[in-house]
C-alpha cells in the first residue's frame, strides 16, 4: 500500500491525498517517487487511514500530527531548515493609563 500527499507550505490548506493504491498501483507510486527524488517514509498504520480518503481531498484532522511529523522528516531529509514563523510584534497599551491627564509632578505635565 502507498499513499502520496501534496502539501504547499504557503497555502492555508491541509495536505491532500493525491494518489493511493495497493499492489501494482502502490509499486507505481513508489517508482514515481523514487524516480523524482521524492523522499518516502514507511508508516503502515497511517497509510491505512489515508488510503480511505478520496483523491484530491484534505487529510482528516486525526492525521494532522502524524503527517506533520512526516513532513518535517521529508523537509529535513531534503536539506531544509525549519524556522519558527515570524510574528508581528505590537506594543501593548495599558487601557488604565491611556488618555489620562498626567498627575502633577509627572514628567509629561
Amino acid at each position: 500500500m502507498a499513499v502520496a500527499l501534496r502539501y504547499e507550505p504557503d497555502s492555508e490548506y491541509a495536505p491532500k491525498v493525491v494518489a493511493g493504491g495497493r499492489g501494482s498501483v502502490a509499486e507505481q507510486i513508489l517508482e514515481i517517487a523514487f524516480a523524482n527524488g521524492i523522499k518516502v517514509r514507511e508508516d503502515q498504520d497511517l497509510a491505512e487511514v489515508l488510503s480511505s480518503i478520496d483523491i484530491d481531498s484534505e487529510i482528516p484532522v486525526e492525521a494532522f500530527a502524524a503527517v506533520a511529523e512526516i513532513l518535517i522528516y521529508v523537509y529535513r531529509a531534503n536539506g531544509g531548515e525549519l524556522k519558527a514563523p515570524e510574528m508581528e510584534s505590537t506594543e501593548m497599551e495599558n487601557p488604565e493609563t491611556e488618555n489620562q491627564d498626567p498627575e502633577p509632578g509627572d514628567p509629561a505635565s
